[in-house]
C-alpha cells in the first residue's frame, strides 16, 4: 500500500507538534498513557450495557527494547477500527475521545482526559516512526498504522485480543537531545510516577531487581499509585497518612500547621489537599524559591509551580489541586480559558482565608506561630497592587504592642482605644528591644496609649496603603506633630517656644544643612533630643528605598528638644552668655541620630568634637 500523505491543513501542524508546541520532550509518555486510559475507559464503560463485552483486568503495558531501540506502549481497551486510525491519527487534531464523549447523553458521560486529538502526535518528538498495532471491540480485523513524519500507511494485520500495541522506534542521540535516555526503564518508571501516577488503571512495566542470591530478577510490576490520596474519603484517612504524603514530598519533616483536604462540586470542580507548613522555607524570600502547588486534570499531572491557582500572598501554601472541568491546549500544558483558572483561584484563596482565620479565632497560638513564619507574606499582599487586597487581608494581620507584649489584631486594637483617640498609634525600629528605648515613646506610655510595634521594612509602607482602619487613621509617633496634648500642655509649649525663640532661631541656624526644622517639644520626657521625620516619608522608609534605588530619597528631618531637660536648660545659658554654640548644636543633632539609629555623617569629626568639649569642661 503506497504511503499517504498528512493532509495539507495538518502537515504544519504535525511539525508544530514534533518541534515547538511542547517544550518538554518527557511528556511524549504521559499523552500516551492518557491515550490509553481513554481507551480504557470506553471499553469499561461500554461494558456497562453490552454483557458481551468484558471489562475486567484492564491495564497499561509498557517495556522498553535497549537493542531494538524502542519502546512499546500496550492497553486492553476499545481499540481502534481502520476508520478509526484513518480519522483519528491520519488527520490531526480530530480526536475519537471528544466525539466519543460528546455522542454520550449527558447523564452517561464519563471522564477521558483526551480531548483534543494531537497529544499521540508528540511521540514524534522522540521517535522516527510509529506503529500502531489495533484490534476495535467486537470486530474481527486488526489493522496496523505505521507513521513517520512524511505520511502513514494503514494495512490489515494480526492480533488475537482487543486493544492497542503502539511501537515508538527512538530517534538516534543528537547534540542537543539524548534520545536513548527513554529506554531505561529507570527514567520510563520516574516518568510514569511524575506524570501518570494517579491514572485509574495499573500501569504494569518489567521492574529489574536483585533476588536474596544476588541474581537479577525482572518481573512484572505496577508502577503508578491509581487512586491519589486526595481522591480517597477522609474518613478512610489518618492524619499519618497526610503527614507520610507531606514529609515524602516536600521534604519538611516538620508537622504542617493546618492540612486542607476537600472537594467542591459545582460550576469548577475539584479536590485539593492543600498544606499550610509550620517552619518557613530558608529560600522563601529569595528569588530560588518555587511555588510548590502541583496542578492535576483528572489524575493526569500538568505542571508545577502553578501560580494561576493562588494569590501571591499565599504562596507559602503547598500541595494539590485536581480538577475534571479544564480545558487545556493542545499540549496539555497551558490552560485555554482564563475564567476557569480565576474561578479556581477564588475558590482556593476563599479556602485558605477561611482556615486563616478560624486558626487565628480557635487556635492563637498557632496562628501566631504561622504568622512569624509567614506574616511578612501577607503584610506585602496587603501593600501591594496600592493596597487592592487589603480588605482581604487586614483583619489576617497580627502586630506586637505595648500592650501585655503580646500580638494584637487591628480590631482588638481599636477596641480598647480611649475614647477621645482618633488615630492608632505605632513606631518602627530594627527590633522591639529597640523601638521599646526610643526616647519619644515615653509621654506617650504615660499617658496610657497602647503602641503597635513595627518591625518589618514593609510595616510603614503598609500602613500607608491601609490607610485606617475602622476609620482610626494610623499615625507613627516618630513623624510629625502628635495631637495628644491638653490644651494646658499645648499652651505651655507654645509659651516656651515663643521664649526660647532666639536660641531656637540659632540652632536653626547651625543646622540649616542638616535638618528641616528646630523645634519645642512635649514628645520627650527624659531625654534631651530626638529626631523625627515630617509626615510622609520616614526614616525607615528612606533606608528601605535608598536600599533598592541607592540613595535617591530622603526624609524631612525635624530636631525636637525637650525643654525640661537640663542640657537645654545649661545650652540656653550658655547662649545668654554670648558663647558659639555651634558645636552644642551639632551634638544635639548628632546624638538625636545615634538615638534614632540613623548613621553619623562624619564619625571622626564627631569624635573629635566630643573630645574638645570634654577638654573645655575640664579646664
Amino acid at each position: 500500500m503506497a504511503i499517504k500523505q498528512f493532509k495539507t491543513e495538518s502537515k504544519r501542524l504535525l511539525d508544530l507538534m514534533a518541534n515547538s508546541i511542547y517544550t518538554n520532550t518527557d511528556i511524549f509518555l504521559r499523552e500516551l498513557i492518557s491515550n490509553a486510559s481513554d481507551a480504557l475507559d470506553k471499553r469499561y464503560f461500554l461494558s456497562l450495557t453490552d454483557t458481551n463485552i468484558k471489562s475486567e483486568d484492564l491495564k497499561i503495558k509498557i517495556y522498553a527494547d535497549k537493542k531494538e531501540k524502542t519502546i512499546t506502549i500496550i492497553d486492553n481497551g476499545i481499540g481502534m477500527s481502520k476508520e478509526d486510525l484513518e480519522n483519528n491519527l491520519g488527520t490531526i487534531a480530530k480526536s475519537g475521545s471528544f466525539e466519543f464523549k460528546e455522542n454520550l447523553d449527558e447523564k452517561e458521560k464519563v471522564d477521558i482526559i483526551g480531548q483534543f486529538g494531537v497529544g499521540f502526535y508528540s511521540a514524534f518528538m522522540v521517535a522516527d516512526k510509529i506503529e500502531v498495532l489495533s484490534k476495535k471491540i467486537n470486530e474481527d480485523k486488526a489493522y496496523l498504522w505505521t507513521g513517520t513524519l512524511d505520511g502513514y500507511e494503514v494495512k490489515q494485520a494480526k492480533k488475537d485480543d482487543f486493544g492497542t500495541t503502539i511501537i515508538l522506534y527512538i530517534k538516534d542521540n543528537s547534540k542537543e537531545k539524548k534520545y536513548d535516555q527513554y529506554l531505561n526503564i529507570d527514567n520510563l518508571e520516574m516518568l510514569v510516577k511524575k506524570y501518570s501516577d494517579f491514572i485509574r488503571y495499573p500501569i504494569i512495566m518489567n521492574i529489574e531487581s536483585y533476588g536474596e542470591n544476588g541474581a537479577k530478577e525482572t518481573k512484572e510490576t505496577t508502577v503508578n499509585s491509581m487512586v491519589p490520596i486526595w481522591k480517597k474519603p477522609k474518613k478512610e484517612l489518618k492524619d499519618e497518612d497526610y503527614q507520610m504524603f507531606y514529609s515524602t514530598n516536600y521534604y519538611d519533616f516538620e508537622k504542617p500547621l493546618s492540612t486542607l483536604h476537600y472537594k467542591v462540586e459545582g460550576n469548577t470542580s475539584y479536590s485539593a489537599l492543600l498544606f499550610i507548613p509550620s517552619v518557613r522555607p530558608l529560600n522563601y524570600f529569595s528569588n530560588d524559591y518555587k511555588l510548590d502547588l502541583k496542578l492535576y486534570s483528572k489524575g493526569v499531572f500538568i505542571k508545577d509551580e502553578a501560580k494561576e491557582l493562588i494569590s501571591d500572598y499565599f504562596r507559602f501554601v503547598r500541595g494539590v489541586v485536581d480538577s475534571d472541568d479544564l480545558s487545556l491546549n493542545i499540549s496539555r500544558e497551558i490552560l485555554q480559558e482564563n475564567h476557569q483558572m480565576a474561578a479556581l483561584k477564588k475558590s482556593i484563596d476563599k479556602k485558605i482565608k477561611s482556615t486563616l482565620v478560624k486558626m487565628l479565632e480557635n487556635n492563637r497560638e498557632d496562628y501566631e506561630k504561622f504568622f512569624e513564619q509567614f506574616g511578612q507574606q501577607l503584610k506585602f499582599g496587603a501593600y501591594d497592587h496600592y493596597g487592592a487586597n487589603k480588605d482581604e487581608l487586614v483583619d489576617l494581620l497580627i502586630f506586637k504592642s505595648s500592650y501585655e507584649d503580646k500580638y494584637v489584631t487591628l480590631k482588638e486594637y481599636v477596641s480598647r482605644m480611649k475614647e477621645d483617640q482618633k488615630e492608632i498609634y505605632f513606631a518602627s525600629g530594627p527590633s522591639i528591644k529597640a523601638i521599646k528605648e526610643l526616647p519619644e515613646l515615653e509621654t506617650v506610655l504615660d499617658k496610657g496609649y497602647e503602641i503597635l510595634y513595627f518591625t518589618d521594612s514593609v510595616d510603614e509602607f503598609m500602613a500607608n496603603v491601609l490607610h485606617d482602619y475602622d476609620g482610626k487613621i494610623f499615625k507613627s509617633l516618630q513623624q510629625g506633630n502628635l495631637d495628644f496634648d491638653t490644651k494646658e500642655e499645648k499652651e505651655k509649649i507654645e509659651k516656651k517656644a515663643k521664649d526660647n525663640e532666639d536660641l531656637i532661631n540659632k540652632i536653626k541656624e547651625e543646622l540649616k544643612d542638616k535638618v528641616n526644622d528646630v523645634r519645642l517639644t512635649n514628645r520627650l520626657k527624659s531625654s534631651a533630643v530626638c529626631l523625627v521625620s515630617d509626615d510622609g516619608l520616614s526614616f525607615n522608609m528612606e533606608k528601605t528605598l535608598n536600599a533598592i534605588n541607592q540613595g535617591a530619597v530622603k526624609a524631612n528631618k525635624i530636631l525636637e528638644i525637650n525643654p525640661n531637660h537640663e542640657l537645654f536648660k545649661a545650652l540656653n545659658s550658655v547662649y545668654k552668655k554670648g558663647n558659639d554654640i555651634k558645636d552644642y548644636s551639632i551634638l544635639l543633632y548628632e546624638q538625636a541620630q545615634l538615638i534614632a539609629g540613623l548613621p553619623l555623617e562624619d564619625p571622626i569629626a564627631y569624635s573629635k568634637r566630643v573630645a574638645d568639649l570634654m577638654l573645655k569642661a575640664m579646664s
